[in-house]
């Protein structure tokens, strides 16, 4: 997958599930990216420390079995153990990880999450495979960006490929973040945030919408459900 970000920006549309890669895939991805949340919700359990490894490493096979592209996968912090996290998403097929710096709603300090990302390279390494980490930082979603940097140049250091920072959507803070990080950068986009073809102008690297297309599918299947249940029409529907 480490290929695809020569060619920048790589656009990846997050699924959830092998149906909605499938569907991502005929949208002409050349690759799929999970997201937790979604993925979480697929299952009917919470976000953030409801889904278990058993659970994600279940929908990961399915969804690589169901791709002919490279898949990379949203781990969370690890699950606890991010060597064992790991060596079970490589076993199951994917490529890359998305490896976040917030556990339980706290955002961890920097060394902890250097060392996450240090033993998933040394398991990957251990695997033999060319693993690309996607380091999410969460400074931002904290409402404190002053540190993003420092951390982006430790998490590359500990075997990082790429820096992941949500929660920027405004153009100058995208650029400096380009120019100034070490790492490629991942933006997630959405409503508000500029269209691709300027994130690409001004710098990124990946373009990803983490669970915006989860929350809408479900939102779609809850307003036809409550229609039809309550007026008996299909407006939702057409």
């Amino acid at each position: 997958m480490g290929p695809l970000h020569a060619q920048p920006p790589l656009v990846l549309p997050n699924a959830w599930d092998a149906g909605s890669a499938r569907a991502i895939e005929a949208a002409g991805a050349s690759a799929i990216a999970t997201t937790s949340a979604g993925v979480a919700w697929s299952l009917g359990v919470a976000d953030g420390g409801g889904l278990s490894l058993e659970a994600a490493v279940g929908a990961i096979r399915a969804i690589v079995a169901a791709v002919s592209v490279p898949v990379t996968v949203d781990i969370e912090a690890g699950y606890g153990d991010v060597a064992a996290t790991v060596r079970a998403v490589l076993e199951a097929g994917a490529v890359g990880i998305n490896l976040e710096d917030s556990t339980g709603g706290v955002l961890d300090t920097p060394i902890v999450h250097a060392g996450r990302i240090r033993a998933a390279r040394e398991t990957a390494v251990a695997f033999g495979i060319d693993l690309v980490i996607n380091a999410r930082t969460d400074t931002y979603m904290f409402g404190d960006g002053t540190g993003t940097l420092v951390r982006a140049h430790l998490y590359a250091e500990a075997g990082a490929d790429v820096l992941f920072v949500p929660a920027v959507v405004d153009a100058p803070t995208i650029r400096t973040l380009a120019a100034d990080s070490p790492l490629p950068l991942n933006i997630m986009a959405g409503p508000g945030a500029p269209p691709v073809a300027e994130l690409a102008s001004l710098g990124v690297a990946r373009v990803s919408v983490g669970p915006a297309i989860t929350a809408r599918a479900y939102a779609l299947a809850t307003a036809a459900a409550t229609e039809l249940l309550k007026s008996g029409t299909y407006d939702a529907l057409a």
